[in-house]
């Protein structure tokens, strides 16, 4: 089987998910949101073709990372694919992160999206908006967007957002020796 991304595998990533991950960059994605930080990946057409065998060889080499983070372009447009790496990434030991437009309810009545989201740890859903993008939020672009418990949505039938991740960053005060607020 094969998918096609956007660039090779990205390690040592610290701002697309909790922890150091990994990122694959899935190419094409329907949504075209406005001042998309990763247009390039918005064409279906572009990138290029690779087997996930070759993905799967490139995980086995990862050190140090916590987690692998689907993003794009848009995962749920290759679902078949990503549910394969979601899984070598669970047998691996990593936990999975995926980024997409679409909004959680929406995948439920995909079948193929679905079977992806049942693989997912935590979904990143919602399209983002440039009126309600902020640099304040812990791991998206826009305060539309939810990041979403999935094993626990499931199992309660309704979305449960990840409480830690609603609020907005609190970043400490840098001082100097004497104490005056650096600025």
């Amino acid at each position: 089987m094969t998918i096609r991304l956007a660039s090779t595998l990205q390690p040592d990533s610290i701002v697309d998910g909790e922890g150091i991950r990994t990122v694959v960059w899935t190419q094409g994605c329907p949504h075209h949101c406005p001042f998309c930080h990763n247009p390039q990946t918005h064409d279906f057409n572009g990138g290029y073709v690779v087997e996930l065998d070759d993905i799967f060889k490139e995980m086995n080499k990862l050190r140090g990372q916590d987690g692998i983070t689907l993003s794009g372009g848009d995962p749920m447009v290759q679902p078949l694919q990503c549910l394969e790496i979601a899984k070598y990434a669970h047998k691996l030991g990593l936990n999975v992160w995926c980024y997409t437009g679409y909004l959680y309810e929406d995948i439920l009545k995909n079948e193929k999206q679905k079977a992806l989201l049942e693989e997912v740890d935590v979904l990143v859903d919602g399209k983002f908006l440039i009126d309600e993008r902020s640099l304040d939020l812990y791991y998206k672009g826009s305060a539309n967007q939810r990041i979403i418990d999935v094993k626990e949505s499931l199992k309660q039938n309704m979305v449960v957002e990840i409480p830690r991740y609603k609020g907005k960053k609190i970043f400490g005060q840098m001082y100097k020796k004497d104490k005056s607020l650096f600025i």
